[in-house]
């Protein structure tokens, strides 16, 4: 008698190496959040600058060298990491708030203020989002609340469609038309019933706002138009790194490294967050 081949199940192969980079990537992302709160009282002076040691490989007393007016790069790279991170974070809020606004505001209402308020995120859809940055850019004074206002108020109409779609299912529940019926105001039924339960995919569209977000600053800063020296922010560094990039390369690896790990970390949790809430389903 043979004894049967037992193969195991794809998914249970798979979902090990999945849930080993959704650790990964909250471990990284954790540390950078602790790094960047802790950063004002760790003795760094990303600032301070010492000619006589300009374009320095690592050392003891640099590790990871100094730029070219002898800045400490590390120093640099852990500002620049908060600033990044400040910017992605206020930036996901304004961008979500708004989004979040009109998707409720047309899916629940539905009719001509649906069409109004699709039409016009349609309208911002179809022009390219970094010229739409750029134009209110230069028209704006370049620095870290500008760059702020300007992605939040330019990347919120991918979730004002998801949360619009969210709000036509829920508005066509059992608990919603019982609402209705029993004379509740829309504005509260929406709070109390429609929004709770369209959180989770709110909060997936957050974590790709985050990501969009840190690169929009990223290429921003690159050409000039984000970040302000003296002020630095990961994509200022790439930018100030141009010119030494044959003899100090790794004034453009390190803060390229970083942005990269920070948006696949934000992706990789943004996955699991979609996969989980698929799965669970409508409640």
């Amino acid at each position: 008698m043979t004894t049967p081949v037992i193969i195991p199940h794809p998914m249970r192969r798979r979902r090990p190496l999945r849930s080993a980079s959704e650790i990964a990537a909250a471990v990284f992302l954790v540390l950078l959040v602790v790094v960047s709160l802790i950063t004002p009282l760790l003795p760094l002076d990303p600032d301070s600058t010492n000619l006589a040691i300009r374009s320095q490989g690592p050392s003891a007393a640099h590790w990871l060298g100094t730029d070219d007016v002898g800045r400490d790069y590390l120093s640099r790279v852990i500002y620049g990491g908060r600033i990044s991170l400040m910017v992605g974070v206020l930036a996901m809020l304004a961008s979500t708030a708004i989004g979040v606004i009109v998707g409720l505001t047309a899916g629940y209402a539905r009719g001509w203020v649906d069409e109004v308020l699709m039409r016009f995120v349609d309208f911002l859809s179809s022009i390219p989002w970094m010229v739409l940055v750029i134009v209110a850019s230069v028209f704006l004074r370049p620095g870290l609340w500008t760059i702020i206002v300007v992605i939040g108020a330019f990347s919120w109409m991918p979730t004002a469609r998801l949360v619009r779609a969210e709000t036509l299912s829920l508005r066509e529940r059992t608990f919603v038309g019982y609402a209705r019926f029993t004379g509740v105001r829309p504005p509260t039924v929406v709070w109390r019933h429609v929004l709770p339960d369209a959180t989770p995919t709110i909060i997936v569209a957050a974590t790709a706002t985050i990501s969009a977000a840190m690169l929009t600053e990223a290429a921003l800063s690159f050409l000039g138009l984000g970040i302000q020296p003296p002020m630095a922010s990961w994509g200022s560094l790439l930018e100030s790194a141009q010119g030494s990039l044959a003899r100090s390369p790794l004034l453009a690896i390190v803060p390229g490294l970083l942005i990269m790990l920070t948006v696949l970390s934000f992706n990789v949790l943004g996955d699991a967050l979609r996969r989980r809430v698929s799965e669970e389903g409508p409640r």
